[in-house]
């Protein structure tokens, strides 16, 4: 574990405490990277706090509390999406979580998980910024934010195996 923290001077609000977690250091530093001092103009400084194993991230998480934890979905042994399914199951109060995926396919085990928001590789320093303001807006405002399970049509439901009039025999069309 490591921690990154940072106070906001500008006007003495408490810093926004973000989890990183990866078993990739390099993904954790990206992140941070990308992430920057502050995620959004509206919201305090940050402090992050790295994580690249999943006991030393449920022992901060059963000791401290969250704004929000960035987890990695392709991280080995112990996947983001497992985690964020494990922290929403088990944890009384867990912070909103952004997940980290490879292929917008992936997008359905997010939901799954119980995430509030994906993000894909590679890490975009603007998209991801961006994405985690917008949990933590919603977070602290008390609104609903479920992920929508897939980010294209359903298997099956493409255009081609959509139930319409042109694919029907013009008998049954009518």
């Amino acid at each position: 574990m490591s921690s990154v923290a940072s106070s906001d001077s500008t006007n003495g609000a408490t810093p926004l405490k973000v989890i990183v977690y990866s078993d990739d250091r390099t993904v954790r530093q990206q992140v941070r990277l990308a992430l920057g001092r502050k995620i959004a103009r509206d919201l305090p400084e940050i402090a992050v706090t790295e994580f690249a194993t999943q006991d030393a991230l449920f022992e901060a998480l059963d000791h401290e509390h969250f704004d929000l934890a960035i987890l990695d979905g392709e991280a080995v042994p112990s996947g983001g999406m497992g985690i964020s399914h494990q922290m929403k199951d088990e944890l009384a109060s867990p912070p909103p979580v952004v997940l980290l995926i490879a292929r917008p396919t992936d997008a359905w085990l997010a939901a799954w998980s119980n995430a509030e928001a994906i993000s894909p590789y590679p890490i975009d320093p603007i998209r991801l910024p961006d994405t985690a303001a917008e949990v933590v807006r919603r977070a602290r405002s008390g609104q609903a934010f479920p992920m929508k399970p897939e980010p294209e049509p359903a298997p099956g439901s493409a255009s081609r195996h959509a139930p319409d009039k042109h694919d029907q025999p013009q008998e049954m069309a009518e």
